[in-house]
Parts: structure tokens; C-alpha cells; sequence
């Protein structure tokens, strides 16, 4: 059964109910490896392209030569890179084992390295007196619960509605600079008054064809699931309105699912810097001894079916951040000439 939850698919692999009860550490690696594989097989986006076979018997001749089951996780890297699987990874008790993100980050601004290392979060505001922006960090959650994406959801929706209903901004900026990733679902819910009741985003196979769809309806995340994750919303739709999206070099993952949540939609333009290119539809795979694997198994498409590796802006913009002061932002100033130009 699978239960399209956001950014990440949930699909429950069989696990060895025997497991647990494993002797040594041979067989608890055997079993992990074991399962690993059988999940590329089945569900990873380029499972056409590898001999499984040779891949397998490699990597157990590897395993061999490991001392024990935590030091074989070091072969987890070693297989995902030979595949290419860079929006992959396993996580066993809070570590992460898989291809490292080599960013550069002399491409940075310093006014972009202070902000994120503060840990940015959630800012919902009114610029110059007319404009609303609204800062959208990453936001990471491992309960994909309905209960628990609106309690999250909820109060970021209503920071936004409140400003919707008190100020009445002449155009929004929405800024995803510092969203490196998390669960989509509670971001675009959050958004849902400047997004409306459409179709976001979508997933395509491996041969670029159209697997689901994600939409908004009335305050719920709609994929067809039986219980969806929702808000509660109020007042008036935004979806026509003017929005300016901002984009970053680090903006990736659900970041990016995001920002393809705004491509297609009127009166909207981004400015920017090119996405990180982490456009990959995951699944999380239950693994032995509680560890998952988010696997990549689709692309990401906006509206329209359209496929971006990266998501280019329409004005580039790079290393002329202001966050002491967000109207001296190049980025900003860029947005707020938009908004001005293009008043309904």
C-alpha cells in the first residue's frame, strides 16, 4: 500500500520478522544488504539501468571484510554512489549513511552564511508597509501523521491569513532561500491562500510519464489518500494575487517541490539563484532493526508535467542578500519592483 505523504512516499516494505532475533552480526548485515537490495530492485528510479546481480555480489565481498553491523553501514555510501542515488540515503539511530551534498560555500553571501547558521525559522511580515513576505525554512518531521502536519501547518496558516486580513498587502514575497528540505506537505498548506484550489505538483515515472498528482481543495492536501493532512482555512483566496518567490543555491528537496508548486501559477515570477537539483520523488523504506532508506523513485513536475533538474529564476540574482535589512536585499528590491509594476 502506498500513502503519498508530501515530499516523501510512504511504502512499507516487508520486514524479516526474524530480525530482531538474529545471533550474529553476519546475518543482521546479510539481512539489512538483503533488504536494501531488494528494495532498489523493486522501486528505484534507475533500476533498468544496473546489473543488480554483479552489484550485489560486489557488495557482499565488501561486507566481508567489515568487523561488524555498524561498520558495514560505510558500504551504504559505496553502493549508492556506484548507482548514482544522490537523493538517497539510510538513517539508523539518528546517523545518516549515503553520498554527502559538496556545496561551495564561498558562493554564498556572509549575510546568507549568519542567517543559516542561526537556524532560520518560519517569519510571516509586512514589508515597507504594503507588502507581505513570507520567510519558508526547511521543516524536517518523522510523523507524516494528518494530526501532526497540521499542528504544524495550522499556525503557519493562520500568521499568513492574519496578515491576508489585517494589512491587506498589495503582493506577496514568498522566500525560500533557507528551505533545504523536510516534509512538503505542511509548507504548502501554509501556503494554501496564496496557491488556491489547484492541481501543485506532480510525480512522473522513470519514462517521464504521470504517476499522481497532488492538489489543494478547501484547506486539504489532496492525494487521494483516505485521511488527508488539512487546515482549517479563512477569508479569501490569494491565488491570483502578485508573488514574488525568491531562490537559493541551497534551496532543494521539498524546497524545490515548493517552489514547482508556484510554477504555472499567474501573476508570479521567481527571482534568484538556480535550485540545488534535488527534483527526485522519494519513498521512505522500512528497513531491519528501525532503519529507513528515503529512496528515489519518480521526478518532480509542476502543474503542467514539466520536469526541472534544477529551477531556474526568471531575474538572477547572486550574493546580494540583506537579511540586517530586508528593503536593501537586492533580491527583495527585485520583487517589490514586480509587485509595483503588475498592481491589479
Amino acid at each position: 500500500m502506498k500513502k503519498f505523504l508530501g515530499l516523501i512516499f510512504i511504502f512499507c516494505l516487508a520486514v524479516n520478522s526474524n530480525a530482531q532475533k538474529l545471533k550474529t552480526s553476519q546475518d543482521s548485515t546479510k539481512v539489512f544488504y538483503d533488504k536494501i537490495f531488494k528494495s532498489l530492485e523493486i522501486a528505484y528510479l534507475y533500476k533498468k539501468d544496473f546489473d543488480w546481480k554483479k552489484l550485489k555480489a560486489e557488495t557482499f565481498q565488501n561486507l566481508e571484510k567489515t568487523k561488524d553491523f555498524k561498520n558495514s553501514l560505510s558500504e551504504v555510501k559505496v553502493l549508492l554512489d556506484k548507482i548514482g542515488a544522490d537523493h538517497s540515503n539510510v538513517i539508523y539511530k539518528g546517523e545518516s549513511y549515503g553520498s554527502k551534498v559538496n556545496i561551495s560555500w564561498e558562493n554564498f553571501s556572509d549575510q546568507w552564511m549568519k542567517k543559516f547558521k542561526a537556524k532560520p525559522e518560519f517569519e510571516a511580515k509586512i514589508l515597507d508597509g504594503k507588502y507581505g513576505y513570507i520567510l519558508m525554512p526547511s521543516i524536517p518531521t518523522d510523523d507524516f501523521s494528518p494530526e501532526n502536519i497540521r499542528k504544524i501547518a495550522q499556525p503557519l496558516y493562520d500568521r499568513i491569513a492574519e496578515l491576508k486580513t489585517k494589512n491587506k498587502p498589495e503582493g506577496w514575497i514568498v522566500d525560500l532561500r533557507f528551505n533545504t528540505g523536510g516534509n512538503a506537505t505542511p509548507m504548502l498548506l501554509a501556503l494554501y491562500d496564496l496557491l488556491g484550489d489547484n492541481l501543485l505538483w506532480g510525480t512522473l515515472d522513470g519514462n517521464k510519464k504521470w504517476v499522481n498528482s497532488t492538489k489543494l481543495n478547501k484547506g486539504v492536501y489532496d492525494q487521494g489518500e483516505r485521511k488527508s493532512s488539512s487546515i482549517k482555512p479563512t477569508g479569501e483566496l490569494m491565488d491570483k494575487a502578485n508573488v514574488a518567490v525568491i531562490l537559493g543555491g541551497l534551496t532543494a528537496s521539498s524546497g524545490e517541490v515548493t517552489a514547482l508548486a508556484f510554477k504555472g501559477r499567474p501573476n508570479t515570477i521567481f527571482i534568484g539563484e538556480n535550485t540545488l537539483g534535488k527534483t527526485t520523488s522519494n519513498m521512505v523504506v522500512n528497513l531491519p532493526f528501525d532503519a529507513i532508506m528515503p529512496l528515489s523513485t519518480g521526478f518532480d513536475c509542476d502543474r503542467n508535467g514539466n520536469y526541472y533538474k534544477q529551477i531556474t529564476p526568471d531575474v538572477a540574482i547572486s550574493k546580494q542578500d540583506n537579511f540586517d535589512d530586508l528593503l536593501q536585499d537586492k533580491n527583495i528590491q527585485e520583487a517589490i519592483q514586480f509587485l509595483t509594476n503588475n498592481k491589479t
